[in-house]
């Protein structure tokens, strides 16, 4: 009886994950800032009832939602999003999916004029995780482009997504400075990465109030006061 109950205290008190029926999924348990990321696939989200939802004491504070892509698309569902996950009182941020066949500069470009900043939102997103048959060098080199020119008409840091075997394998030391948010599922604590990161999407299966089908589940490496710093200011 006394093993049972340590091994039930133990359960509870230290294990890295739990399943939570509602979401569908297993999530991290020694998180306490949770979110989603989104794009035109999860169609019209009811973002107030993305808001409210809370199991136990798991709720959704951000959302990383696709703005553009390339040198010339917008996510048709972009200013939808962006516009009512503010007024839900969900905090907000912005991403541009990378083509490596494409300059740099007019994937940048392309995001600046679809996406104002304000203060509150998350800083800008670079996501690159396909290589279009292009070399590592050129990669970094239209990665690199992306980013400096991004922050320099922003006056932000942008954060790097991406997930590990493609970090590890194109970008590597060269990126080490930026903010990283990190892909890499079926793990229980941490995703497996030399490097510091901030944000880590650990689940693309999940489920929530208000969205039709699957959606990604992120948290961040952090405590509230840590999310407010990285804050657009």
């Amino acid at each position: 009886m006394l093993c049972y109950l340590g091994y039930e205290w133990w359960n509870t008190s230290f294990r890295s994950f739990k399943f939570y029926d509602e979401f569908g999924i297993e999530i991290p348990n020694r998180y306490n800032i949770h979110g989603i990321d989104v794009s035109r696939y999860q169609s019209n989200i009811q973002w107030k009832l993305v808001k409210d939802m809370k199991v136990d004491d798991i709720q959704l504070h951000f959302a990383f939602i696709k703005a553009t892509e390339g040198v010339g698309n917008q996510d048709k569902f972009f200013n939808r999003n962006w516009s009512r996950a503010k007024d839900a009182g969900v905090v907000r941020g912005a991403y541009h999916f990378f083509l490596p066949s494409k300059s740099g500069k007019q994937q940048a470009e392309n995001f600046i004029r679809t996406v104002e900043i304000l203060p509150g939102d998350l800083p800008p997103v670079l996501d690159v995780e396909v290589t279009n048959r292009q070399s590592s060098k050129i990669i970094r080199e239209r990665v690199k482009e992306w980013l400096e020119t991004v922050e320099n008409y922003y006056g932000i840091t942008p954060i790097l997504y991406t997930n590990i075997d493609f970090y590890n394998r194109h970008l590597g030391d060269d990126f080490d400075e930026y903010p990283l948010w990190i892909a890499h599922y079926k793990q229980k604590e941490r995703p497996r990465i030399h490097r510091n990161w901030h944000f880590w999407q650990h689940s693309e299966e999940g489920l929530v109030n208000g969205i039709a089908g699957q959606v990604d589940f992120n948290v961040f490496n952090g405590d509230s006061a840590d999310f407010k710093k990285i804050l657009v200011h």
